[in-house]
């Protein structure tokens, strides 16, 4: 990561006005966008969506090709191009042959994109914005930080200053006033302007009409009053049918803003006589930049099912943080990384992608169901294909994959950390590594391993009929070994007989999540190989995120590499993976596990681990066992939001992680209960060690612990 880009972050978390205004609002928005959304099928309406949208990516030229003929056929002039740099000089010319000198514009990112403003300014063209955010940055300097909300990151006082530096002094921050003199300002520019350029939300094939959508009412006077409008549209914005507009109009406002309808949708259907008479001229520009490239990309085409609402940066614990001035270039946010590797280059967004936390936040809220985390590790992929790794990250790997190595290492580490360790935590780190210890404490390494440790257990003789293997994880193995043995407790009070392939190794997932996807290869084989060498029911495991990596992510790992004949046995392993809530729950239902009855065990509160909750799809199981087992559980505010832990991301970005574990810890805190629980060793560490360097009370336990004594 470059210097400079870390100094951006670090600028951005000291600035107490940005992060004080995208908070209030992602608090907001959250309310406002479920509230919006009461009474629809939200998954049934996205579904529609991506389905459309999927279509229209596959049938690119044949739709742009029916679009250019119905438009024309209507009098629009449609101008279609791969090259961002003939858009410019299309528009430039254009403005030139008709004299123009002043030229007004609506929001538009594919504007943004080729950087149309400059070019037209340079020559010798006046271009004002008229979006009021849009035209707050543009008069600042700035460029947008949000996709929806240009100068979101602006407060009242600096959109005054603004104001009264480049437009006219006497400007109070006083917001209704600021809006009228904005208003009163852009009135003559309207007016004046030869030339206006939007850009559009949905263009039309079957009608050749394109689709406008706006709170301001900016872009209809922009439209109606210069005797030229210009559109400059992505193909992405192509769709089939006119019917095709329903769905993305019943969703963008309220994905976008939580509104239940826009102020504003223009359909324009060719050009209509100016206000004095003449005909108007209507310019459509159909602009590739690499989107024809990108919906013929088996992995990425499904980013083409963008409608461009933001709502990835709305509930983003990241871009909260942040905003989009760091994460993100013309685009913002986990899709604007994915936008910037398309439309600029892959190598823009090598640094903007380490920002991305893989929470899963993004993905509940789309839309247009695109797996955005997915995507990004797979620029993460191709990046390290590109550049290769970093000699200290290949180094690290080469010993996680040496199983022997890894651990023999951990096991020295376990006697070398005992002058730094007290009460099964290390509170401080000397020199260099003084940073993993700034903002929380670390567990201690367990003195023998969970798998020296399940040697020792007795477990009852069962009837032979059923076992189940588990697989424990790094977290487990090595700092949490107790959590191993009330695993095996639970499931032996169920007549079930545990199994633990000494084989078994690292999921894979720090690998993954670094790009280097040979390396989380081999470490699926190996646990593939350990996993399935006995006969068992199921694969259990206490962490979510290694859940997911048997469950889900050694399937994908193979097909992202072509590794096609590894897929059998992994697909054979993923059948019998399951996370320990939702088989426990299960031996519930069945009778195989009873509750002592009568239990009041006191007031909890549960955090939801992202993976857990929003890839495995569960969060009440838990719940609904700790309430059997007789706790009050007291919901925390935010509880699936992320802990910042997001496995080495606390390692890499522990600047960030810090104030998403400080939010959590406030939250805990705030629910009044003495003991948080979860089911992801990985949040035990991040969150437990927070407490500990707040010096709290208040107790941390994995859900496996809590349930090992409350059973019959």
């Amino acid at each position: 990561m470059e210097t400079k880009f870390r100094e951006s972050i670090n600028k951005a978390l000291h600035n107490p006005n940005l992060t004080g205004a995208l908070g209030r609002f992602s608090e907001a928005y959250r309310i406002s966008r479920q509230k919006a959304y009461e009474g629809y099928d939200f998954e049934a309406l996205r579904t529609q969506i991506a389905e459309r949208k999927s279509y229209a990516a596959s049938h690119l030229d044949e739709l742009a090709d029916r679009f250019t003929k119905n438009a024309e056929a209507r009098g629009t002039k449609v101008f279609r191009t791969k090259d961002p740099a003939k858009v410019r000089e299309y528009i430039l010319n254009l403005a030139r042959e008709n004299g123009v000198k002043s030229i007004v514009k609506s929001k538009s990112m594919a504007s943004e994109e080729i950087h149309l403003n400059r070019h037209l300014e340079t020559g010798g063209i006046g271009v004002s914005e008229t979006d009021l955010g849009e035209w707050i940055v543009q008069l600042a300097g700035q460029t947008p930080s949000h996709m929806v909300m240009p100068a979101i990151h602006m407060t009242k006082e600096e959109v005054a200053t603004v104001f009264n530096e480049q437009v006219e002094e006497g400007q109070k921050p006083d917001i209704p006033k600021l809006v009228k003199f904005a208003r009163a300002k852009m009135r003559t520019k309207f007016l004046d302007a030869e030339m206006g350029i939007t850009g559009a939300n949905i263009a039309v094939a079957e009608t050749g009409t394109l689709v406008i959508v706006t709170n301001e009412g900016n872009a209809r006077l922009v439209t109606t009053l210069p005797k030229i409008h210009v559109a400059i549209v992505g193909l992405e914005k192509l769709m089939e049918k006119f019917e095709d507009v329903v769905p993305v109009l019943t969703a963008l406002p309220k994905s976008a803003t939580a509104q239940l309808l826009t102020s504003y949708v223009s359909m324009i259907s060719g050009p209509v006589p100016n206000t004095d008479g003449t005909p108007k001229q209507l310019h459509i520009i159909l602009m590739d930049n690499r989107r024809t490239e990108m919906s013929q990309d088996p992995k990425f085409k499904q980013a083409m099912q963008c409608i461009r609402c933001a709502s990835c940066l709305n509930v983003c614990p990241v871009f909260r943080l942040v905003g989009g001035h760091v994460f993100g270039k013309v685009y913002t946010g986990g899709i604007g990384t994915i936008l910037t590797a398309w439309f600029d280059a892959l190598k823009a967004s090598d640094d903007i992608q380490s920002l991305c936390i893989q929470c899963g936040n993004c993905t509940e809220v789309c839309p247009g169901k695109i797996d955005i985390p997915g995507l990004i590790l797979e620029l993460r992929r191709r990046l390290a294909v590109e550049n290769g790794q970093p000699l200290a990250q290949k180094a690290i790997f080469s010993v996680v994959n040496n199983r022997r190595l890894f651990h023999s290492m951990l096991r020295a580490a376990s006697v070398m950390q005992k002058p730094l360790q007290r009460d099964g935590f290390i509170r401080h780190l000397p020199f260099f590594l003084s940073e993993m210890t700034e903002f929380r404490s670390l567990p201690a390494i367990a003195e023998a391993p969970f798998r020296d440790t399940f040697k020792k257990i007795q477990q009852p003789a069962g009837d032979g009929k059923e076992k189940i293997a588990f697989y424990a994880g790094c977290l487990i193995d090595f700092a949490y070994p107790e959590m191993g043995e009330s695993l095996v407790k639970i499931l032996n009070k169920a007549g079930i007989e545990v199994v633990f392939p000494e084989g078994q190794t690292c999921c894979g997932a720090p690998a993954r999540y670094s790009g280097a996807y040979e390396v989380a290869a081999q470490n699926a084989n190996d646990n593939i190989n350990a996993l399935l060498a006995d006969d068992v029911t199921y694969v259990v495991s206490a962490c979510p995120t290694c859940t997911v990596a048997l469950k889900h992510e050694f399937i994908s790992t193979f097909e992202s590499l072509g590794h096609t004949g590894s897929l059998p046995r992994a697909r054979e392993l993923a059948d019998k993976v399951i996370d320990f809530s939702s088989l426990v729950k299960k031996l519930v239902d069945e009778g195989r596990l009873k509750f002592k009855e009568g239990q009041q065990l006191g007031k909890i509160t549960y955090h939801d681990s992202c993976h857990l909750k929003r890839t495995l799809k569960v969060s009440q199981q838990p719940r609904e066992l700790l309430t059997q087992a007789g706790y009050e559980v007291a919901e925390m505010y935010e509880a699936d939001m992320c802990c910042g832990m997001g496995g080495s991301y606390s390692l890499k970005l522990p600047e960030i992680s810090a104030p998403i574990l400080e939010r959590k810890l406030t939250n805990i805190k705030n629910s009044g209960a003495l003991l948080a629980v979860m089911d992801c060793p990985g949040c035990v560490m991040q969150i437990r060690g927070g407490l500990d360097k707040q010096n709290s009370t208040i107790k941390v336990a994995h859900t496996v612990q809590r349930l090992a004594d409350e059973l019959e």
